[in-house]
């Protein structure tokens, strides 16, 4: 069974910020990553249960992207919470956990 995603306000930021990102860089590029990321929340539907990053919050890396996909599971209601899309190559002590 398939279990619900609610993408956080945070993480919609972040999506949009790096797709904003990638058409200045080359146009169209944000739409290939803004693809990844919807291939990913599919993904996270069927299997949410990828390795756990700390306490509860796992972690999904986006492909071809520098990006990681955190989120937790309150497996009692089937949702998965997005709370960001990370640029790997940022500071950590910006994550939100």
């Amino acid at each position: 069974m398939a279990f619900t995603v609610v993408i956080e306000p945070r993480a919609v930021t972040d999506i949009q910020k790096a797709i904003d990102y990638y058409d200045e860089q080359l146009p169209g590029l944000g739409e290939r990553f803004n693809a990844a990321v919807t291939n990913h929340i599919a993904a996270i539907k069927l299997n949410p249960f990828y390795q756990v990053r700390y306490k509860d919050y796992r972690a999904m890396p986006i492909s071809k992207f520098p990006y990681m996909m955190l989120f937790y599971i309150d497996e009692t209601i089937k949702t998965v919470y997005i709370i960001a899309v990370f640029n790997t190559w940022q500071n950590t002590e910006k994550l939100p956990v």
